[in-house]
């Protein structure tokens, strides 16, 4: 590695470490001022629990997400200044080309996307978890219906099916559940019960005042009691099809869990898919913001490092906001989940081609 190399890209991770942690401080100061006030309304919460619990996380998944703001900053903003000081040209000067230049680049791009990458895949989740205990147990307004799940439907597999009236997901304990199993569009096979309890250390449920019907040719066998353990193939976390199960789970944890849900034949798994495709997409991003950095800010503009932050910043928004749509439209049971999460990728993925064939041959 050349002395060049050297320099650029020890400029390269300082300037990000040096952004990433401007940004932190500031979101911790807001995140303060707003929280404060439901801090001190819990007299058994400890300073040591608030930073252990809830900032030591919050500044894990806060910083996770402004890595890739934080990455594109320091770039536009480390380049622009050697440029400025009129570094770049004396490089080009010396028969180095701008493909041999963006080498630095790169290494420090793949650095910071390795690490991106384990946090995404194995850090974060486990944060995500821990972090989101604490607000729903000492910052969000104690709302008792939300344990409540209403009206519940789960396909087990390709002909087993379930229904609850109601599950209290803090009690683990429902009401009015059903389990029909099917051969072909014919009903074979019925269990009911009154109420339904999941032991966990058993890992089984008990049913209470329960009924068997039992569909035959030409006749019913009905068979019923009181109590009855029995094990089904799904616990009560299968019941809750929310956002942020996905993102407490690791990756494996994710895979493991996608496949089990295939396997039950539950259509559309694209929230799930979305956030595991998720978690490869935007570390990758890092060489495509950082080649568009590098493109923008190597030459020397009328305006100096101000023009270029304010295209930098612009792009970056335009970025996060295809982002969120690609997210939300990935999300939906008509869509393919890769494609619209990777789709922001293409699309600035091709800006930085252009980019770089333009200074390429100047």
């Amino acid at each position: 590695m050349r002395i060049i190399d050297k320099y650029i890209l020890k400029k390269f991770l300082s300037s990000f470490a040096l952004v990433l942690i401007l940004l932190l401080p500031i979101a911790m100061a807001i995140d303060v001022s707003e929280k404060i006030d439901k801090f001190l309304r819990h007299v058994d919460l400890s300073v040591g629990e608030i930073i252990n619990d809830y900032y030591v996380h919050f500044v894990v998944i806060f910083g996770n997400t402004f890595m890739p703001l934080a990455l594109f900053i320091a770039v536009i903003f480390f380049t622009s200044k050697i440029a400025g000081n009129t570094e770049i040209i004396a490089i080009h000067s010396a028969k180095i080309s701008f493909t041999r230049f963006l080498k630095p680049y790169f290494i420090g791009a793949t650095i910071v996307t390795i690490f991106a990458l384990v946090m995404n895949h194995f850090v974060v989740p486990n944060s995500n978890k821990i972090f989101n205990e604490f607000s729903n147990k000492y910052l969000k307004k104690k709302n008792y219906t939300q344990d409540l799940l209403n009206n519940i439907n789960l396909q087990l597999g390709p002909n087993d099916y379930i229904y609850l009236k109601s599950f209290n997901s803090k009690t683990n304990q429902g009401h009015k559940f059903s389990y029909e199993k099917f051969e072909g569009t014919k009903l074979k096979y019925k269990l009911m019960a009154e109420n339904i309890r999941w032991i966990e250390k058993d890992t089984i449920f008990r049913l209470n005042t329960y009924k068997k019907r039992f569909l035959l040719e030409g006749k019913d066998s009905i068979e019923s009691g009181i109590k009855l353990d029995t094990l089904m193939s799904f616990e009560p976390k299968d019941l809750i099809n929310v956002d942020d199960l996905a993102k407490e789970m690791t990756s494996n944890q994710l895979v493991e869990y996608i496949d089990k849900a295939e396997n039950r034949g539950i259509g559309n798994l694209n929230t799930y898919l979305v956030e595991l495709y998720k978690r490869t997409s935007l570390p990758i991003s890092t060489y495509i913001l950082t080649f568009i950095a590098v493109s923008l800010a190597a030459k020397k503009r009328r305006g100096g490092m101000g023009v270029n932050l304010a295209i930098g910043i612009t792009l970056m928004f335009i970025y996060v906001f295809f982002l969120k749509i690609a997210e939300v439209l990935g999300a939906g049971a008509e869509t393919n989940a890769l494609v619209m999460v990777w789709l922001p990728n293409i699309f600035f993925g091709a800006l930085a081609v252009y980019l770089y064939l333009r200074n390429a041959k100047n």
